[in-house]
């Protein structure tokens, strides 16, 4: 896989820190599942943060803080133990997202977002959306803006826009001060991995009028 498009140092040292949201995180860990250039870059984001603790003065607790931590320990709960499913090895996606999805691309229930355009809501909790959407070749997403940060992970096919070519396995990491218009253009359809942390806003009246059906 010949990945040319990465996170910038923000954004990996945020899932670092443990601060993106959900569908945000699971996005950069499929990400990283496929790239080992920003697993690297991971590591050092990892080691700074560690040197930046170390640096921190300790805090005095309170007399009784040990006692208090072995309490807890002591008491009995009973934790129920998850449900592992069986599954088939899906080559097709990174292995968090297959995790989560427990089957490949072809068969998801997708339904109709409009012409051309597919999607899955993976109904994450956090602030935005995280989705699955598949965009028929020839089509483009209507030209937007965003009102926060919006992270798109190309699992299959291509599509190209303003910054370039995004093939499988690349990343566009965007925020409120990029415009663009995504466009397929292969003969294959498009499958990108979509989280936000707000609200997309397009800029045509098409866009604007669709918006409230769409929930993007």
């Amino acid at each position: 896989m010949n990945i040319s498009h990465h996170f910038d140092d923000a954004t990996l040292m945020a899932y670092a820190s443990g601060s993106l949201p959900q569908g945000m995180a699971l996005l950069v860990a499929c990400h990283l599942h496929w790239c080992p250039h920003c697993r690297q870059r991971l590591a050092e984001a990892e080691a700074i943060g560690g040197a930046l603790l170390a640096q921190i003065e300790p805090m005095s607790l309170k007399a009784d803080a040990l006692k208090s931590v072995m309490d807890r320990l002591d008491l009995e709960e009973e934790i129920p133990l998850p449900q592992i499913r069986p599954v088939q090895t899906a080559t097709d996606l990174p292995a968090p997202l297959h995790h989560y999805l427990q089957t490949n691309l072809d068969h998801l229930p997708w339904k109709r977002l409009g012409y051309g355009v597919h999607h899955i809501d993976l109904n994450l909790k956090g602030p935005g959306a995280t989705r699955l959407l598949k965009i028929a070749p020839g089509v483009s997403v209507p030209h937007h803006t965003h009102a926060g940060n919006e992270l798109t992970l190309i699992l299959r096919g291509s599509y190209t826009d303003e910054f370039g070519r995004f093939s499988a396995g690349d990343v566009a990491d965007l925020d409120g001060e990029v415009k663009h218009q995504p466009i397929v253009d292969t003969d294959q359809d498009c499958i990108c991995l979509i989280a936000t942390d707000a609200p997309l806003k397009f800029t045509g009246l098409m866009g604007r009028l669709v918006q409230p059906f769409i929930g993007l």
